[in-house]
């Protein structure tokens, strides 16, 4: 492995977050003189991120600990169009004040990983709308869209798979490509942005705004990609079935975000060891050649790392301790994923497959036929074999109900 001058780069590319780089020797020689302004876009779709971004996140993390500057850019104009990039359909239109409190959302968890501030390295958020807004149409496509060659565009591998599958792209859509290149040319003119970071799928996105700068402006600018995750097991990273791994604990709590690291496939534990946590790599390494049961000991380690970053120190204890008392003592931990039902309603007789569906341990009466035939659903630890049960008061332990799907997933059923 080459040793860089730069302590980012050499960073990125000892833990496995540099894929691609537009002249990785010039960028290096930058870097190593100078405190470098770079950037990674995201469009506002959701009030939260998921660890589908925690890649790109963690990239911003370590560019500011190695003394560069970090800019969050929000997609407040993008959003409005939304990325085609490796998509099967348009993404529904928002709002502007459904984009502005997914703004919100998103900077919050931002707030957890990057230290922001008006100081030489601290962290800014942006947003595209800002000039995006302010575009003249006519304008626009003669100063910059004659830069762009529609043969070109076409040829984008986030265009043609959507055109080879016969899949409908609006012009609308087509669009995107132009202005993330733009809001990279608009971020050198205005902060003095030299480096936009992304996931491999926007090489072709980031390239573009590269090559506009230099033809516009004359300048050089740098793009760099991080590869995609994906799991040992070819499964897409972040998603369970329960939905998203979302970074904010609103909507995924710290103890189901612990959960969901704790459980890492023994060949992933390693790799997402370098890419999701601090640890000195002497250290990693040390974790990564546990074998046997020994493995498990790291997997809690890398719960723990991850959760410390995006929930705190306290939530990480919080959710390790609940784990604990679930997992080796078999008792019931106040930090699980709770639903609250009407007490009348209990009383009654509420049917299993509802609340599974409501704790999101099961999505529909197959699933929960499915996990009873495999002998994976309990009610308060005890095996449950039949689909049509209800739920009652007299299920109340300790004012709550235990729902488990398989070993690993456990929920709570409390009266309001």
């Amino acid at each position: 492995m080459t040793t860089r001058k730069s302590e980012f780069l050499n960073l990125a590319q000892e833990r496995g977050y540099l894929h691609q780089c537009t002249d990785l020797e010039a960028l290096d020689a930058l870097m190593a003189s100078e405190s470098v302004t770079a950037y990674i876009g995201f469009d506002a779709t959701a009030r939260s991120l998921h660890v589908g971004s925690l890649v790109q996140i963690m990239l911003l993390r370590w560019l500011q600990k190695t003394g560069h500057k970090p800019v969050v850019l929000m997609g407040g104009g993008t959003s409005r169009i939304g990325d085609p990039s490796f998509r099967d359909e348009a993404r529904p239109l928002m709002t502007d004040e459904i984009i502005a409190d997914n703004v919100r959302g998103i900077f919050q968890v931002f707030e957890k990983f990057l230290t922001f501030g008006e100081g030489p390295t601290d962290a800014r958020m942006v947003n595209n709308a800002d000039w995006l807004d302010e575009l003249a149409y006519i304008p626009f496509l003669r100063d910059i869209g004659r830069y762009f060659s529609v043969n070109r565009m076409l040829s984008m591998d986030s265009v043609k798979s959507r055109l080879d599958r016969e899949q409908n792209l609006s012009f609308l859509e087509f669009n995107y490509m132009i202005l993330q290149a733009y809001d990279f040319l608009e971020l050198n003119r205005r902060v003095g942005m030299r480096l936009q970071l992304g996931g491999s799928d926007q090489w072709g996105n980031i390239v573009t705004g590269v090559e506009l700068a230099r033809r516009v402006d004359g300048t050089q600018l740098f793009g760099m990609t991080s590869p995609l995750i994906t799991l040992s097991s070819g499964a897409k990273m972040g998603k369970t079935a329960q939905g998203a791994v979302w970074l904010n604990a609103e909507q995924r709590s710290p103890y189901e975000y612990w959960q969901f690291w704790r459980n890492t496939e023994d060949a992933d534990v390693g790799r997402f060891l370098r890419l999701f946590t601090e640890l000195p790599m002497d250290e990693i390494r040390r974790l990564e050649a546990l074998g046997g049961s020994e493995i498990n000991e790291a997997k809690k380690i890398l719960a723990h790392e991850t959760t410390r970053l995006a929930h705190g120190e306290e939530a990480a204890l919080a959710a390790a301790d609940t784990a604990r008392r679930v997992f080796e003592e078999g008792t019931t931990g106040e930090d699980l994923p709770t639903v609250t039902v009407d007490a009348g309603a209990l009383a009654a007789g509420i049917p299993l497959a509802e609340i599974m569906r409501q704790s999101g341990l099961a999505t529909s009466g197959k699933e929960v036929k499915r996990l009873i035939s495999e002998n994976g659903l309990r009610i308060n630890d005890e095996l449950v074999d039949d689909a049509g049960r209800t739920l009652t008061a007299a299920d109340l332990r300790d004012g709550a109900i235990k729902l488990s799907a398989g070993k690993k997933r456990h929920a709570l059923v409390r009266t309001a």
